[in-house]
């Protein structure tokens, strides 16, 4: 396992506020603004977007009380490694990334769903399943299951696509029903997913790792389906540590894990799934240091590179965005 000497300095890092706190932009041809629940998004002249990775954190579809340091920066990367290491399977919006935390790429028409996969019964599956259910989204779970068993072939998930609250679980029959997608839309959808899930599946086992579950998110450019925003980050996939993994699921044991199911798990832990009345618990120094750790961990493990922290200005970062959309 790659240890980045990053871990010896978090303390300093913390105490110190070093937190890329990103500030509202404003740059040439600029027609729109958005504040999603961890990127920054710029619309410019209707054609391209500028998507800036923040580091804040959000669970249950709720923006936790502090961001995480580079937490932004290691998203970014890993989305542009993969979206390069997947353009033979589907075209997607990525044109480049011009600093650490920011990609520049088409505007595309999204489809209002998150196509989810998951090849393992693991987190919001297994709960479901604990519950006594043997269906989700319209799928049928087979019998006798244990938690984080491999499905005999990997299933999709959807869910809507909310821009604030609560994603909520849908089936491919009700996505047609509503409009979300045609039947050859989705069509095109389900197979992209599944052969999107099978490389990310070959990369991860390179790294000695196992993609469980993730989630994609397609749009349209024109009349082309593309994939859009980030792909097999630790966001929005969860991956189990290859090694042992029979070995601790035959003792009942918990997997080794590298996702952001652990800082869910701690919400859990102190009574907090995002439902109304709840209030988030408070994130100690600790804590902080603890997950970021984590994030620059599974970026080592999944690129196979010492993760390097950003030496970028904000005002050096606004400038190599100012130069790319010229580019577009």
């Amino acid at each position: 396992m790659l240890i980045s000497p990053l871990r010896f300095f978090f303390p300093y890092i913390v105490v110190h506020q070093y937190i890329r706190a990103m500030k509202m932009y404003e740059f040439p041809g600029q027609t729109n603004y958005y504040k999603g629940k961890v990127r920054d998004v710029y619309t410019i002249r209707d054609k391209v977007l500028v998507m800036i990775a923040s580091d804040r954190i959000s669970a249950f579809d709720v923006i936790l009380p502090r961001p995480i340091p580079f937490k932004g920066q290691v998203l970014n990367q890993i989305a542009a490694y993969m979206l390069n290491a997947t353009r033979d399977i589907c075209p997607n919006w990525l044109l480049e990334v011009p600093a650490p935390n920011v990609s520049i790429g088409h505007k595309c028409i999204p489809f209002r769903i998150e196509m989810v996969v998951r090849g393992n019964l693991t987190g919001h599956a297994w709960r479901t399943y604990n519950s006594g259910k043997r269906a989700l989204c319209g799928v049928s779970l087979p019998e006798g299951m244990k938690e984080n068993d491999p499905f005999p072939t990997p299933i999709i998930t959807p869910s809507t696509k909310a821009d604030a609250g609560h994603d909520e679980d849908i089936s491919k029959e009700e996505i047609i029903a509503q409009g979300l997608a045609t039947g050859s839309d989705w069509a095109i959808l389900e197979k992209y997913a599944l052969k999107l899930f099978a490389r990310g599946k070959e990369i991860a086992a390179r790294q000695g790792l196992i993609l469980v579950d993730t989630k994609y998110e397609f749009g349209k450019l024109g009349n082309e389906i593309c994939l859009m925003d980030e792909v097999h980050t630790p966001d929005s996939s969860r991956y189990f540590i290859a090694e042992g993994f029979e070995e601790r699921q035959s003792a009942g044991e918990r997997q080794k894990q590298l996702s952001k199911e652990f800082v869910r798990e701690w919400l859990i832990a102190n009574n907090f799934m995002g439902k109304e009345g709840q209030t988030a618990p408070t994130m100690s120094d600790e804590w902080v240091n603890t997950i970021s750790r984590r994030y620059i961990e599974l970026y080592e493990q999944v690129i196979g590179e010492k993760f390097q922290p950003a030496k970028v200005t904000e005002e050096e970062t606004r400038q190599r965005i100012i130069e790319s959309i010229g580019r577009y």
